[in-house]
């Protein structure tokens, strides 16, 4: 890298950092939390050990997604054959992201993160870490602006080849459920036949995890909506379901040697599918 080029990061870096409000807390923040990150700050903290309180479960809810998330990556690169990944509201960088579970598998894999938070923007770098045959690339864009998202992503994947279009625990941002569907559709619509959407989000399947949600949008943070099982299924139509289907994330083809899995699968208040595009 050269000095100019050194200094460019930087300066980026320093910008993105500018932009963090430590003052409330964040989605991003909140969910490394959860699973054992150092990227977060008091008030994510403080409103992470409100929430336990209220409903312990969400803990296993935020890791056992993060399990999900390689089973999915794994049956996606090993069984379908795919090499290339569109990860939307990618969160803070942790143990096993899709650029290393998919590089650890097949090295020439591609990936194109993308978020707009700006703590994650600061750790891009960390995402940006590639096998020499792969690449991995980040972009500062947002899930409102579709079109946006697959034209830039166009600039390190091939948008005529197949994509795993991977949106997990983000779409309960969106309040309109609807309007979350429009977008995962017109995301969709711009990847070819043989393509594949993987979803994962926290759903409103006990009192508990509903109650958490209403508290943790109560505390100044970005609201987050949690959906029933029928609405997570709805993000799928027209899509061939990989089996079994719409499931808790912990039964969605369990593997031995999940961290924290026993031999039942643990009952969460989150479920998540593949479904891949004729």
């Amino acid at each position: 890298m050269s000095e100019r080029e050194s200094r460019s990061e930087s300066a980026e870096s320093a910008a993105a950092e500018a932009r963090i409000d430590t003052e409330k807390p964040h989605s991003a923040r909140f969910w490394n939390y959860f699973v054992g990150g150092k990227d977060n700050y008091e008030v994510d903290r403080a409103v992470g050990d409100h929430i336990k309180e209220i409903f312990p479960g969400l803990v296993d809810v935020a890791r056992t997604s993060r399990h999900f998330l390689g089973r999915a990556v794994r049956h996606l690169v090993v069984d379908q054959g795919v090499r290339q990944f569109l990860d939307i509201g990618t969160g803070l960088p942790t143990a096993d992201n899709t650029h290393q579970v998919a590089q650890r598998l097949a090295p020439d894999a591609r990936i194109v993160y993308v978020d707009n938070d700006p703590l994650v923007l600061a750790h891009a770098r960390a995402l940006l870490a590639s096998t020499p045959e792969g690449r991995t690339d980040y972009l500062d864009a947002d899930l409102y602006d579709p079109d946006a998202i697959l034209a830039a992503a166009g600039n390190t994947l091939d948008l005529t080849r197949p994509v795993a279009l991977m949106i997990l625990n983000t779409l309960g941002h969106v309040a309109e459920y609807e309007r979350a569907r429009s977008l995962v559709a017109r995301l969709m619509a711009g990847l070819p036949s043989g393509s594949h959407l993987v979803i994962s989000d926290s759903t409103s399947t006990s009192p508990g995890m509903v109650a958490a949600s209403e508290a943790y949008n109560k505390s100044g943070a970005v609201p987050y909506y949690v959906r029933t099982v029928e609405e997570i299924g709805g993000f799928f139509d027209g899509l061939d379901l990989a089996e079994p289907g719409v499931a808790q994330v912990t039964r969605w083809r369990p593997e031995t040697g999940d961290a924290g899995e026993t031999a039942e699968p643990l009952a969460v208040d989150a479920y998540g599918a593949v479904g891949r595009k004729p």
